[in-house]
């Protein structure tokens, strides 16, 4: 599987490489990124044959907003897709004012919920000022997850709903996007979305991978129905997937337990049997499912990115992925790559 393949973004004239460049780690989360590394690595990705670019607000309080406008304003607007969030206004503040945790060294603003008609506007207007940018292609509603949001999600999620969701209408209405959705690590959030509002596209962390696929129980056919397209991020559950069921293994951001462990490692057995790596098969079969034309991978050095390139153009054996079924390791009705 070639990262540059280009793919149709569902219903939109959009088209997007299968593989996409994440920017939520060049906003400084937990640690640093230089601005050599982070260059280098927009650099890399275009060089691999890389098209399709995410970022948000929420990253590095504006940081990497304003990295990809460094990265990307002088490439032909044409030649690449974008996207960004809203659901957060920023505001200008002193840097000892700011708690910027988990991020480190971030952009001087101050971050703040907003999913009412007119924060939207304003967040959508000020991304396109730090981006420094005519247009962006595609716009999520960020973050109205229980994950998130806790107790607050169902009224988050009604506000978004209403003022959010009529900001993106009018966007789209009027051609300055061509694509709107939500970004979120739930996909019943999403499929609850689809079902309230004509979403175009969502932006998926965690929630469709080798070790879980409930979304094709609804959610995903229902895309596949209205022509909807789904962006899948963290293909590796945050970690498991990539290195393995050792100790420290990390599952949904947290100590892996001991079922997951357990599945985790009969899948190695099948990928030692094939010669495939854990990781290429967790990130070519997300990209596998018909309504996926796109998976979004965030890395924090040049070595990184290659290794997850060459992870996703590795060849995979077809008998790979009917062993992995045979042996009850991945739903029967679960697309694979061809």
């Amino acid at each position: 599987m070639h990262p540059g393949e280009k793919r149709k973004f569902g219903r939109t004239d959009l088209e997007v490489t299968a593989f996409g460049f994440g920017t939520a780690p060049l906003g400084n989360i937990f640690r640093e990124i230089d601005e050599a590394t982070s260059q280098a690595m927009f650099e890399h990705a275009w060089d691999a044959g890389v098209r399709f670019f995410d970022t948000a607000p929420m990253y590095g309080h504006g940081l990497a907003e304003l990295r990809t406008s460094h990265a990307l304003r002088w490439k032909n607007r044409d030649d690449f897709v974008l996207s960004s969030k809203v659901g957060r206004l920023l505001r200008p503040a002193r840097r000892d004012t700011i708690d910027f945790a988990p991020w480190t060294n971030a952009a001087p603003f101050t971050m703040h919920f907003d999913y009412s008609y007119d924060g939207t506007m304003r967040t959508f207007e000020d991304s396109l000022q730090r981006l420094g940018l005519e247009h962006i292609d595609m716009c999520f509603i960020h973050d109205i997850d229980v994950f998130t949001r806790g107790s607050e999600q169902p009224e988050v999620f009604e506000q978004a709903m209403d003022g959010a969701w009529r900001a993106l209408e009018r966007l789209r209405d009027e051609k300055v996007v061509k694509a709107i959705g939500v970004g979120v690590n739930e996909w019943q959030v999403c499929h609850e979305a689809l079902l309230r509002r004509d979403f175009d596209a969502f932006l998926l962390a965690g929630r469709y991978t080798l070790l879980e696929q409930e979304a094709l129980d609804s959610f995903l056919p229902l895309c596949e129905e209205r022509n909807v397209a789904v962006v899948v991020g963290g293909g590796f559950n945050s970690g498991i997937l990539a290195t393995g069921a050792k100790d420290g293994a990390k599952y949904n951001y947290a100590p892996a337990p001991r079922h997951i462990m357990e599945k985790v490692a009969k899948i190695e057995a099948v990928c030692t049997r094939h010669g495939v790596p854990l990781a290429a098969a967790a990130l070519q079969f997300v990209v596998a499912h018909p309504a996926v034309p796109s998976f979004m991978a965030g890395t924090r050095t040049v070595e990184q990115l290659e290794q997850n390139l060459a992870w996703f153009a590795h060849p995979i054996p077809s008998e790979f992925w009917a062993d992995l079924k045979h042996n009850g390791l991945l739903r029967e009705d679960a697309p694979v790559p061809a």
